[in-house]
C-alpha cells in the first residue's frame, strides 16, 4: 500500500466512492442507506439508494485512498440526518453528537488498518467543527460472530471511545466526548463490555 489518504467525501470524488461500493453498493445494495432509511433500502432498486447517496455524498462523510484508488469509507454525519437510527436506537441524551454509522473497505485492504485510520480522521474532522461528541454503534465480535459494516468495539476502544448504553448485548452505544473543558473518563475496557 502507498501513503494511506483520507478526504472529505465531497461531489468530485463520488466516481471513486461508486468504484469502491462496485455495482451491488458495498452491502448488498445498501448504499449508506440503512441509518437513513431502515430496511426499506432492501425494498428499493440499487440504483435509487445509490442516486440517494449521491445526493448525499458531502463531507464530513470520509474516503481513504490508496493512491488513486479508493479503498475506504466512513458515514459521519449529524445523528440529526440519520432517522432510522434515532427511532431504532435510543438516545442517550440530548447532546447534538455526530455519528459513526457505516464503514466500507475493499476487501483486499481489510485488515490493514484503515477503519482506524477512519476513526481518527473522524475524531479530528468532529473537533475542527466543533461537535461536542462523536457516538460509534459497532459490533462487540467477542460476543457476536457476525459480519458488520458499523467496525468493532475493540477499534473503538482502542481510539478512546467509551461505552455509555446498549441496543443489546453484543451491540453498546460507544461515545467520545470532544469538549475541551470536559474531563473524559478513560476508555472502557473489553471485560467490561461483558456485564
Amino acid at each position: 500500500m502507498q501513503k494511506l489518504t483520507i478526504h472529505p467525501g465531497t461531489p468530485d470524488l463520488w466516481l471513486a466512492l461508486r468504484d469502491l461500493f462496485g455495482e451491488k453498493g458495498a452491502c448488498g445494495g445498501c448504499w449508506c442507506m440503512y441509518w437513513r432509511i431502515g430496511n426499506e433500502y432492501r425494498r428499493r432498486s440499487q440504483e435509487a439508494n445509490r442516486a440517494d447517496l449521491h445526493e448525499v455524498v458531502t463531507p464530513p462523510g470520509l474516503i481513504a485512498f490508496d493512491g488513486e484508488l479508493a479503498v475506504g469509507w466512513c458515514q459521519l454525519t449529524p445523528r440529526a440526518l440519520l432517522p432510522w437510527l434515532d427511532r431504532a436506537w435510543q438516545r442517550i441524551d440530548d447532546l447534538p453528537v455526530w455519528s459513526i454509522s457505516c464503514f466500507y473497505v475493499r476487501k483486499e485492504y481489510r485488515r490493514q488498518g484503515i477503519t482506524s485510520a477512519l476513526i481518527q480522521k473522524a475524531i479530528e474532522t468532529a473537533r475542527k467543527a466543533g461537535v461536542p461528541s462523536l457516538e460509534g454503534y459497532p459490533l462487540d465480535a467477542d460476543l457476536s460472530p457476525s459480519a458488520t459494516g458499523t467496525g468493532y468495539v475493540s477499534t473503538f476502544l482502542r481510539a478512546g471511545f467509551r461505552v455509555v448504553g446498549r441496543r443489546s448485548h453484543a451491540r453498546p452505544i460507544l461515545r467520545l466526548d470532544l469538549r475541551s473543558d470536559s474531563k473524559v473518563d478513560p476508555p472502557a475496557t473489553p471485560l467490561a463490555l461483558r456485564c
